[in-house]
């Protein structure tokens, strides 16, 4: 089975929260964890990991929190994975070619790079914007 990491699920949880608050909403990492049922200290690790990566920001003291870094529509389901998990790729050939003598030539290689980047699209096209339900979402829904 292909799956995400249960931190990558955690981070588009952040993601989503403070987007669903509009733009220059802030929350505090316990409303994050409370509110998206995740464990506190994963919510650090993440928030760390989005921050580090430009998705978010984090300013401390009383009136302090976590905010998106841009506008949820400029953010993107893929940076997040991609944030969280590295590149995207269903075979280590897919992301690395040169790891495989065979790449060249190999007609397996050819799809799962087509696949690979087929779900990249569709990752990149869906916005947290467009999760927060404040856009058409029949683009992403087929």
């Amino acid at each position: 089975m292909i799956t995400i990491s249960r931190e990558t699920d955690y981070a588009a949880r952040v993601v989503l929260h403070l987007s669903l608050g509009g733009d220059g909403a802030r929350a505090t990492a316990q409303q994050i964890a409370s509110e998206r049922l995740i464990p506190k200290a994963l919510v650090r690790r993440v928030v760390t990991r989005l921050a580090a990566a430009g998705i978010i920001q984090t300013t401390r003291g009383s009136e302090g929190g976590i905010e998106l870094a841009r506008p949820a529509a400029e953010i993107s389901l893929l940076q997040v994975v991609e944030a969280m998990e590295g590149p995207l790729a269903l075979n280590r050939c897919a992301v690395e070619p040169h790891t495989c003598p065979l790449s060249p030539t190999c007609s397996v290689h050819e799809v799962w790079c087509r696949a690979k980047d087929i779900i990249r699209l569709h990752l990149d096209q869906i916005t947290f914007e467009q999760l927060a339900g404040k856009k058409e979402q029949s683009s992403w829904t087929h």
